[in-house]
């Protein structure tokens, strides 16, 4: 009971109230965060704007969820407070959080807008009365449309993941948004990193906010250790399987950059015997729940996940977070990190790199203002030594079933000639021998020091070969085009597109090599094999006289045959969610938010 007193008074001298410390007191929270001691006092004693940046896992919804609790008068049924949040799962998080918070206040109803659900029911749960509304962008701003949301009364906003909202391309939502409430009303602005348009929306929607930073902007949380893996390529999802292998209790999140990539990836774990799913946008929302509770209650081991979609996540004991590719906008990387070491617990970012991307992660390092660890993808039998030992540890913790007593006698006779020492290497045999067999003649996949695959030019580019061409129904333009949006690349960073009749060319710039040969590893089009490699002459004639004498890598006499005839920018797989900023798929975003 002491302790107890002691860390209500923690948070008593916030100036919280007496329902809300008994909330806190059942939840178990012990010691206000950072964040929540310099952000909650300030906003329950004064009516301003604030700017408050926390690194993602620091206790940001307590800070602002506190306060607005408070603040709120659940005697009017008007709604007096508006959260906007960038996805799904977070709408759904705050959500359920609040009505923890607010459950010994009588009267206060908290509700959550957001697209996958029937925008119907949630009118009429706002109709009935929802001090506290909690949305996502998208369809917020269709119920505005509608007229089936009020919010010209409240008087506060909440932005929270700011920075995230804005990169999914949500700004023209929030401007649209903001413009149907009170001029006079108080906007608190939460974010794991401070980028330009955070900035630039605090200028324009706020007046003379205070502002909050828990350590330095953008940095990562300290609570988490950074190490990086160099291999090559077509390793990548080796190198994978090695680092799980290496960490038999890892519970983790891996992050791609594609939803085609995420589902790749946990197919092939599922298939190779881990406990793994994927988490993306092509997911139902009932889909999405029941991955999200089943890596709760860690069935799943292993969620492979887009950075959008993993918005939603809010787990405290994940031990490492594996960045399978890293993410386009470095500032990504922050909110990646930010899944691990959370709520106080220590925790991993792994980051696996080929040679050519390991300038990368130098600008990491700059922005999150930590230093990386180089490591080396442990060999065989060093996983074979961890696994070991790791069985003998767990048979060591075992509880003994005393059902199998009365089998014990027979047991004994069976094993009676055998030695303690016998018995042990015999029963660690059974257990282990399909491990150790897979793992006993394992390669070395760390990089080597000079990487023999590039083939750059004095450009800065990279030439690749392509076996489709004139007969596949390409010419310059479509082929182009389909290149650019395969591989989701802008500008000119795709370039001298050379068709010939029955393959091709194309450069990119070098610093895309890694995803054309990611892309195209095991790339099908109607249920054709499309091959991509480094173009191996230094022009373009060399490549033309090599690739006519294979007949532009075996298609010989399948030409056409089976109707594939791209037209335009015809998508032969449908065009992947980034999951990382980008302006080009906003409003692609913003629509599937809706839906």
């Amino acid at each position: 009971m002491r302790l107890i007193f002691s860390y209500m008074n923690k948070f008593e001298a916030l100036g919280l109230g007496d329902a809300i410390i008994k909330a806190v007191n059942d939840m178990g929270f012990e010691t206000p965060s950072e964040v929540q001691e310099k952000a909650i006092p300030i906003l329950l004693n004064d009516d301003t704007d604030i700017v408050a940046l926390a690194q993602t896992g620091t206790g940001k919804t307590a800070a602002f969820g506190f306060p607005l609790i408070e603040k709120i008068d659940s005697s009017s049924r008007i709604t007096q407070g508006l959260i906007l949040s960038p996805t799904r799962e977070l709408c759904l998080q705050i959500t359920n959080e609040l009505k923890n918070y607010s459950k010994y206040i009588p009267g206060l109803h908290t509700v959550a807008i957001y697209g996958g659900a029937s925008i119907t029911d949630q009118a009429k749960q706002i109709k009935r009365g929802a001090q506290i509304v909690v949305a996502t962008p998208g369809r917020m701003q269709d119920m505005i449309n509608r007229k089936m949301v009020d919010i010209t009364n409240i008087n506060y906003c909440v932005l929270d993941e700011a920075d995230e909202m804005l990169n999914m391309g949500f700004y023209e939502d929030i401007n649209t948004i903001l413009s149907h409430t009170p001029e006079d009303k108080n906007t608190w602005l939460f974010s794991a990193t401070m980028p330009k348009e955070v900035s630039t929306i605090a200028k324009r929607f706020m007046q003379t906010p205070i502002e909050i930073t828990v350590g330095h902007k953008n940095t990562g949380s300290k609570n988490v250790s950074h190490e990086y893996y160099v291999v090559n390529s077509r390793d990548r999802y080796a190198a994978l399987k090695r680092l799980a292998d290496a960490n038999p209790d890892i519970f983790s999140v891996i992050f791609c950059r594609t939803k085609r990539d995420t589902q790749k990836v946990a197919e092939n774990l599922i298939g190779d015997g881990y406990n793994a799913a994927a988490l993306h946008g092509d997911l139902s929302q009932n889909q999405r729940d029941l991955v999200m509770k089943s890596f709760r209650n860690r069935q799943i081991q292993m969620l492979v996940a887009t950075d959008v979609a993993a918005r939603g996540i809010d787990v405290d004991d994940v031990t490492h977070v594996i960045n399978y590719q890293l993410p386009d906008e470095i500032e990504t990387y922050t909110h990646r990190s930010g899944r691990t070491g959370r709520a106080g617990k220590s925790g991993v970012s792994m980051v696996i790199v080929s040679k050519s991307e390991v300038r990368k992660i130098r600008s990491v390092e700059r922005i999150i203002k930590k230093s990386f660890e180089k490591k080396e993808i442990p060999s065989g039998e060093e996983i074979c030594q961890v696994q070991l030992f790791h069985l003998a540890s767990d048979i060591g913790k075992a509880e003994i079933n005393h059902e199998i007593d009365s089998y014990l006698p027979s047991i004994n006779e069976v094993l009676e000639d055998f030695s303690k020492e016998e018995l042990i290497k015999k029963f660690f045999s059974v257990e282990f021998s399909r491990f150790h067999n897979y793992y006993k003649k394992s390669r070395d996949l760390n990089a080597e020091a000079n990487n023999k695959e590039s083939n750059s030019g004095r450009d800065g580019s990279t030439r690749y070969f392509i076996n489709v061409g004139e007969k596949d129904g390409f010419d310059w333009m479509t082929l182009k085009d389909f290149l650019k949006d395969v591989l989701e690349l802008q500008g000119d960073s795709l370039s001298r597109v050379d068709v010939k009749e029955s393959f091709s060319f194309f450069n990119t710039n070098t610093e895309h090599q890694e995803r054309v040969l990611q892309v195209f590893e095991d790339f099908r089009m109607e249920g054709r094999k499309v091959n991509v490699e480094i173009s191996k002459g230094s022009g373009r004639k060399g490549g033309r006289r090599r690739r006519d004498n294979d007949n532009g890598g075996g298609f010989k006499g399948k030409r056409r045959s089976n109707g594939f005839k791209p037209k335009g920018k015809k998508r032969f797989d449908s065009k992947e969610d980034r999951g990382s900023g980008g302006h080009k798929n906003r409003d692609r975003r913003k629509r599937s938010d809706r839906k």
